[in-house]
């Protein structure tokens, strides 16, 4: 098999916790450790013999450490942990804040060309696999629309930037397509529809002590980029009942590509995911590309990366005639 790609693991939330579960299925792959804010010895990974060590301790592992998997959130941490860790390490992550995606990309480009690393970011299912579908749709049917719609699921990006709003304990967002929405756009139609159109959001939120919760609502569904331009309902909760029914973390969603190749035959193509546990899925994602990050490092190719550069052949364990002769 070769050498084993050494893995190490930035957070230890949802997403890390899969990631530990998604190297330890990967036989090429190996985990050097989780590397925490908190206190070590306070975590305990799924793994009784997964290393745990201080987030301070990141530096002394570079020679250690193939591809580091950046498990933080995109609001706060990884705008400032990407870059960093760019400089140090070849890196993977799931930044999924879309608009910002243009300017993040450039802020690890920069560090990662100047060190001789190589920086994949916003992989995941969206961005990251639906994001190639909506390529592959727009370049097969140029003439055509494009539609996405996500859920019903619960959004760890979206469930993390109403836990930072202050005044909020906890709490969760579900994303919930419109199902006239999609038979819209399976009938061929090519209807015209807003993102309000499209989905609605519902926030469960467990409030803080003393949290004014009509200021926690108007906080809520004013947030550019990711409630203000959606109807988004916010339901207040205790934490027993966040805990008893909002513990598990389904997901899921389509990309619908409607277009024609001539006047008389319209084609529709659909790509559509549904996950159990979005955290986990996303994991197994980032650590099938931490897999094409090292290949491409290791062939000299340095700089940010999105899933759109990325080679299919480059994320499999298996080899260049492996894959034609089982699966071409």
């Amino acid at each position: 098999m070769g050498k084993q790609i050494r893995i190490g693991i930035v957070g230890y939330g949802n997403l890390g916790r899969g990631v530990e579960e998604a190297v330890a299925k990967n036989p090429d792959m190996e985990l050097v450790g989780i590397f925490t804010r908190r206190a070590p010895r306070a975590l305990t990974p799924l793994f009784a013999q997964t290393p745990v060590y201080a987030m301070a301790s990141l530096a002394e592992f570079r020679e250690a450490i193939d591809v580091l998997v950046l498990c933080g959130g995109s609001k706060d941490d990884l705008p400032r942990q990407g870059p960093e860790m760019a400089a140090l390490f070849n890196t993977v992550d799931s930044f999924d804040t879309h608009a910002r995606i243009p300017e993040y990309f450039d802020a690890v480009d920069a560090p990662a060309r100047a060190n001789g690393k190589t920086a994949l970011i916003s992989m995941g299912w969206d961005p990251g696999l639906f994001s190639i579908n909506r390529l592959y749709g727009e370049a097969l049917l140029p003439d055509g629309a494009t539609y996405t719609f996500w859920g019903k699921g619960l959004s760890q990006g979206h469930s993390d930037a109403i836990r930072r709003v202050p005044g909020v304990k906890a709490g969760v967002q579900y994303t919930i397509p419109s199902p006239a929405a999609i038979a819209q756009v399976r009938s061929g139609s090519r209807p015209e529809l807003s993102t309000r159109h499209k989905h609605s959001r519902e926030c469960y939120v467990v409030l803080a002590e003393g949290a004014d919760a009509a200021e926690v609502e108007r906080a809520i569904v004013t947030m550019p980029n990711y409630f203000a331009d959606y109807d988004t309902q916010v339901h207040f909760i205790d934490e027993e009942t966040l805990r008893s029914e909002h513990d598990r973390m389904p997901h899921g969603g389509f990309v619908i590509r409607s277009g024609n190749t001539s006047e008389a035959h319209a084609q529709v193509i659909e790509y559509s995911l549904q996950l159990g546990s979005n955290p986990e899925f996303t994991a197994s994602v980032l650590v099938a590309y931490a897999r094409a990050a090292y290949r491409l490092n290791e062939q000299g190719q340095f700089g940010a990366r999105t899933a759109f550069d990325i080679a299919p052949g480059l994320l499999s364990i298996k080899s260049p005639a492996q894959l034609r002769q089982e699966l071409l």
